[in-house]
């Protein structure tokens, strides 16, 4: 066939994939939350999903698909078809630690297409009770009186809590042993129980140790100062800018989506985050709704990416520190 004749075929593939966009969506839409249930980027996204469901017609239907940090999950959109109705809940582990810290990673952010910024976190690093500081002049006194002594549990390998504890180390002059756990869950609760000494992780997460005594929080990765934790100053307060942070929820999809397909989502999605519930029980998280635009987003993931990356050469991290 030449060129002049594979034309038409061309336009008629073009019209179909407008025609699909203008009737987008016409059936129920699946996300992958790449984690297990309970965890903050699962409750976000079901804090979300019915009211998106209202708001676009069709049933949002989610599914926990977790595994390796969240790539598994996550590849799996990779294969799907960009017609809008298969994305996935990213965050920053997701789509920017684990890329930049695996020498050979199955997707970078470029092979993904940012919708919107669901909600944000702030990110917190918190000690067990019986550690030896009460405020954070104090927890750095410690830290750099006795190096080597104390460890730090993360959320896993390659994950976010390891890649910013790791920043941390480095920017505020400190050594802490590295323990990775399987998920943010068990790090949490052995460092609650004193099995590790330090821990960073989400507040939606550490919220239910630090209301009930078992972490204490240090410093937190917020503008400002957390109603919950108003003892513990900001990284800004502290003289670390650069871990001042949020975390981000939000929908991605496979490379290749149409423009007014992105469009409705990120339109839905920004209405969904507009309801009085919503925002009440994302506050009630510790998250913050966003919205913005797919730009927007898009640019936090990069930055986010740039940053992480740095940190992982500096300081000369791999899958197996």
């Amino acid at each position: 066939m030449t060129r002049f004749n594979q034309f038409p075929a061309l336009l008629l593939l073009v019209a179909s994939f407008a025609a699909q966009a203008q009737d987008y969506p016409s059936k129920p839409i699946r996300v992958v939350v790449p984690f297990a249930p309970g965890g903050s980027t699962d409750v976000v996204m079901r804090i979300v999903a019915p009211v998106l469901s209202k708001t676009l017609g069709q049933p949002v239907v989610i599914e926990n698909k977790a595994g390796n940090a969240g790539v598994t999950g996550t590849s799996e959109v990779l294969r799907a078809a960009p017609d809008g109705y298969t994305l996935a809940v990213t965050t920053l582990s997701t789509i920017a630690a684990s890329p930049a810290i695996n020498p050979k990673p199955p997707y970078t952010p470029s092979d993904l297409t940012p919708i919107v910024n669901l909600a944000s976190s702030a990110m917190l690093i918190a000690v067990n009770p019986k550690f030896p500081a009460k405020d954070y002049a104090s927890f750095i006194r410690e830290l750099k009186r006795n190096p080597s002594k104390y460890s730090y549990a993360s959320s896993g390998m390659g994950g976010s809590s390891h890649l910013q504890t790791e920043q941390f180390k480095s920017l505020a002059g400190v050594f802490i042993t590295h323990i990775p756990y399987r998920g943010g869950g068990p790090a949490l609760v052995d460092t609650a129980s004193g099995q590790v000494d330090i821990v960073m992780d989400a507040v939606p997460s550490a919220l239910p140790f630090i209301k009930s005594g078992q972490l204490r929080p240090m410093v937190v990765a917020s503008p400002k100062r957390l109603p919950i934790a108003p003892e513990a100053p900001t990284f800004d307060e502290v003289g670390l800018p650069e871990m001042n942070q949020r975390l981000y929820y939000g929908l991605v999809g496979p490379k290749g989506m149409s423009p007014e397909v992105i469009g409705k989502i990120n339109a839905a999605v920004r209405l969904a985050l507009e309801d009085a519930n919503v925002r009440l029980r994302l506050d009630e998280q510790g998250a913050v709704p966003e919205g913005g635009t797919p730009e927007q987003f898009g640019a936090a993931i990069q930055r986010s990416y740039s940053q992480l990356r740095k940190v992982v050469v500096d300081q000369k991290l791999t899958l197996g520190d």
